[in-house]
C-alpha cells in the first residue's frame, strides 16, 4: 500500500469514528508517554501539548507529555524516555533530535510490543536510523529551502547581500537540518543572480530570546551591512526586538524563520518579520495519537504525516492570531 493510500485509510477511519460518536471502547484506556526536548516555557510546544491533550480526551486514553527541565536536553530527554519504558505504556511518542541517542531505548520498546511514533523531530535517516514506526512532522531541510526562497523576493533589487544564519541548537536534526535548507535557498538565489554579490556566515544563535538577542545583536553592530538574518527557530523575535529598541526602521535588516508563537506574530505586525514557516504543532500532537489508538483497536499500522511548511506573511497575521491564542497554531 503506498503512503497516500495509507494517509487516505487514516482520515477515513478517523472519520468514521468521529462520526458515530465513538473512538473510545470498552477496553482499558490505551496508556500514552509523550517526551520531547523542550521545557515546558517553549511557547511552541503549548500547541503540540494542546492537540496530543484533545486527542487524548477524544480517545479516553491516559496520558501524559514529560518536559526537559533544560531546553533542549538530550540527557534529561532520554532519561524521561527510560522512566516511560518502566512504566510499559501502550505507547511512546517522541522527538527524535539525535541520530543515535534514542536507538537503544527506542528499539527496547519496540522489543516489548510498545508503539513508537517519532513527532516534530526525526533521524537524519528517517526509518532506516530509527526504529519508530512513523513519523509525523515537518520535512524541515524543504522548509528551509522554502523560507530562504520566500525571504529573497524581499532583498534589495541592488547591492550585495549579506545574510547571517542562526543555528538556534548546534548539532540537533531539526536545527541542523534547516540551517541546511536555509543555505541551499540561498545558494539557488545567488547562482540565479550571479551578477549580484552574496555571502553568508553561520552562528551559534541558542534557544533563549534573550541569548539569540545578545549573540545576534552584537554580529549586527558588528555588521551593520547585514541584509537578512535567519533564524532556525522562533527567536528571531528577541532580534526584532533589539532592531526596535536601536531605533532600525522595519525591514532595514529582513528577518525570518519557523513557528507562529505569539511574539513572533507580534513582530510580523510590526514589521519586523516578513516570513515565516509554519509546522502546525496541533496536528503533531494530535495524529501521533489517533494512529495509536488506530493501531490498537482498529490494526491499522501507523504511516508518516508531513505537517507542512506553509509560508505565513504580515498580512495573514490577524487571521492566525485567534488560532494562535487558543493554543492551535
Amino acid at each position: 500500500m503506498t503512503r497516500t493510500a495509507k494517509t487516505r485509510l487514516l482520515a477515513a477511519a478517523l472519520l468514521a469514528g468521529c462520526a458515530t460518536g465513538v473512538l473510545a471502547q470498552d477496553d482499558a484506556p490505551i496508556e500514552i508517554v509523550f517526551t520531547h526536548h523542550s521545557s515546558a516555557s517553549n511557547t511552541f510546544w503549548q500547541a503540540v501539548q494542546r492537540g496530543f491533550e484533545d486527542a487524548c480526551a477524544r480517545i479516553e486514553a491516559s496520558c501524559q507529555m514529560i518536559f526537559t527541565q533544560t531546553e533542549g536536553s538530550i540527557q534529561e530527554q532520554l532519561a524521561n524516555m527510560e522512566a516511560a519504558l518502566a512504566r510499559e505504556p501502550d505507547a511512546l511518542i517522541t522527538s527524535i533530535v539525535d541520530n543515535t541517542a534514542f536507538d537503544d531505548v527506542i528499539q527496547r520498546a519496540r522489543d516489548a510490543g510498545i508503539i513508537v511514533i517519532g513527532s516534530n523531530v526525526d533521524d537524519l535517516e528517517g526509518a532506516s536510523g530509527n526504529a519508530r514506526q512513523a513519523f509525523v512532522g515537518q520535512g524541515f531541510i524543504p522548509a528551509g529551502r522554502t523560507l530562504a526562497q520566500a525571504q529573497a523576493e524581499n532583498f534589495p533589487a541592488e547591492g550585495p547581500i549579506k545574510v547571517l544564519v542562526g543555528v538556534s541548537a548546534p548539532g540537533q536534526n531539526w536545527s541542523e537540518q534547516r540551517a541546511q535548507g536555509i543555505i541551499e535557498g540561498l545558494e539557488e538565489w545567488a547562482a540565479q543572480n550571479p551578477d549580484r554579490e552574496f555571502s553568508y556566515e553561520r552562528i551559534d544563535s541558542g534557544t533563549d530570546l534573550a541569548v539569540v538577542s545578545d549573540r545576534v545583536g552584537a554580529y549586527l553592530a558588528a555588521n551593520p551591512d547585514t541584509t537578512a538574518y535567519f533564524d532556525t527557530g522562533f527567536w528571531h523575535a528577541g532580534v526584532a526586538r533589539v532592531l526596535a529598541d536601536r531605533g532600525v526602521e522595519p525591514g532595514t535588516v529582513l528577518l525570518g524563520g519557523f513557528d507562529l508563537v505569539p511574539e513572533v506574530l507580534d513582530q510580523m505586525k510590526a514589521g519586523y518579520v516578513q516570513v515565516q514557516i509554519d509546522q502546525q504543532p496541533y496536528m503533531q500532537g494530535f495524529m501521533p495519537v489517533m494512529m495509536v489508538y488506530l493501531s490498537e483497536r482498529v490494526g491499522l499500522a501507523p504511516t508518516d504525516i508531513d505537517t507542512g511548511q506553509g509560508v505565513v506573511t504580515p498580512d495573514m497575521v490577524d487571521a492566525i492570531m485567534d488560532l494562535s491564542a487558543q493554543g492551535l497554531r
